[in-house]
């Protein structure tokens, strides 16, 4: 039986979140207003972007106001990953990958451009038959561009996988597995309160070797 996992990225196999509250208080400072915490990330976050951003701001976002902002984060979150790193047994979740014989990919809501770079930085690329960040607009959910990356992997792979698993840290993952009809494991990486992945009712892993095998293939 050919198996398949797709990985998430930013929050899962990479450790961000640092990261990413660094990146959000530049666009925060670019709309004039104060910075904000973890706590508070964890408390509004949602997809699309967009929709977590006004529920941050407190009103809605126009489409010019949107692109000065998104663009702000991607600014700030570039200048603070270099101190990122990746999670604590990413690699050795991906060799567990491996072992109990299923295909990898990674489909990644960050910019393409910028993902490729990282995932050479951390010599990561031979461990993915396909690798997938966002191309176009951003800020959307993650659902379609699932749709679009598992038809790439069964182009890759020579046919669709019987069985697929989703490893990510959102309810965004969450519901994009639900969409194409996947398995999930949500791995309480920071981007929500561990009871709110919990309410998805997918299983929740507090390591990434625990997603692997809460998936129940080994």
């Amino acid at each position: 039986m050919r198996r398949h996992i797709v990985w998430d990225w930013n929050g899962t196999l990479f450790d961000d979140q640092p990261m990413v509250i660094a990146g959000l208080n530049v666009a925060l400072a670019a709309a004039g207003l104060p910075p904000t915490d973890q706590a508070t990330y964890q408390r509004l976050y949602t997809r699309p972007v967009q929709v977590f951003y006004e529920r941050l701001f407190d009103r809605p976002i126009a489409p010019d106001e949107w692109e000065v902002i998104d663009e702000a984060f991607h600014t700030g979150y570039r200048e603070a990953i270099a101190h990122a790193r990746l999670a604590a047994d990413a690699t050795i979740a991906l060799a567990c990958g491996a072992e109990v014989g299923a295909s990898q990919s990674l489909l990644s809501m960050y910019r393409h451009d910028d993902l490729l770079p990282l995932i050479d930085r951390f010599a990561l690329a031979e461990r993915f038959i396909r690798i997938d960040g966002l191309r176009g607009a951003g800020g959307g959910v993650k659902a379609p561009h699932l749709e679009v990356h598992l038809d790439r992997v069964a182009a890759a792979n020579g046919g669709r996988p019987a069985e697929v698993l989703i490893i990510g840290d959102a309810k965004d993952d969450a519901a994009a597995a639900a969409h194409v009809g996947a398995a999930c494991v949500l791995y309480d990486g920071g981007s929500h309160p561990r009871h709110e992945l919990e309410e998805t009712g997918f299983p929740v892993a507090d390591s990434l070797t625990e997603a692997v095998e809460l998936a129940g293939w080994a």
